[in-house]
């Protein structure tokens, strides 16, 4: 590409790139307010949480009609193209992360309209579970503007954690829905409150990955993946 071409595929990449930031926000926005309704019984939030999934969608669609145009009239190469593709997986995962806060706010409706929040269970850990992937998605958001790697490498490994509070969530239920039978139908949509987080941790994780494909190549990206994994298992 000659320079007046670089200069128009730089500028349409960032408007791209401030598209992304923009729908981050918005399903950062989306996950809180999910978080909060359940927190707090909150129908006003949780209502906002779910009409909120139409915009993020939208926006995917837009942001991937750019990412074909820039592609087809652009046509770029190495470090350009991958930046492109990762921004097309990255909505992808963002879109995700709002599918699953609708999911959050649908089942804790269900759980107001079912009976009291005070017959729920285990609401403490399912709170620290999600703020620690809201926590996590900012985190990630901002590592995807800054280009961060380290930083990103930081999000894959908080995911693991994520992980841990799900499984221990999950015991935890199936143990209280055995003991009071009366508890099932509650108990079960905390456990799919519960799973939506651990799903949110996956997708940023998966964010995480883009930006170290963008910043480090594949063959860098993939022993970050490996070195996590590796992590883990020593843990």
């Amino acid at each position: 590409m000659n320079e007046h071409v670089y200069k128009q595929f730089d500028s349409d990449l960032d408007a791209i790139r401030a598209c992304v930031t923009r729908m981050g926000s918005l399903v950062e926005e989306q996950v809180r307010n999910a978080l909060d309704a359940f927190d707090a019984g909150d129908r006003e939030l949780l209502e906002l949480a779910i009409a909120r999934d139409c915009d993020t969608d939208e926006m995917e669609v837009a942001i991937d009609d750019a990412c074909t145009r820039i592609l087809a009239r652009r046509q770029p190469t190495a470090v350009d193209l991958r930046a492109v593709m990762a921004v097309g997986k990255t909505v992808t995962d963002l879109e995700r992360i709002g599918d699953e806060a609708k999911k959050i706010a649908k089942a804790t409706r269900k759980i107001l309209e079912r009976e009291s929040r005070s017959r729920t269970t285990h609401l403490a850990e399912v709170r620290h579970m999600g703020e620690r992937a809201a926590a996590m998605l900012e985190a990630v958001l901002d590592a995807y503007v800054r280009l961060d790697a380290v930083a990103a490498t930081s999000v894959m490994r908080q995911d693991g954690v994520i992980d841990d509070h799900f499984r221990a969530i999950a015991r935890q239920l199936v143990s209280y829905m055995m003991e009071d039978l009366h508890t099932i139908s509650s108990a079960l949509d905390i456990i799919l409150i519960a799973k939506s987080i651990e799903r949110i941790g996956d997708h940023c994780k998966n964010i995480a990955e883009d930006v170290i494909y963008v910043v480090k190549g594949p063959e860098v990206r993939q022993m970050s993946i490996e070195g996590s994994a590796r992590e883990s298992l020593c843990e």
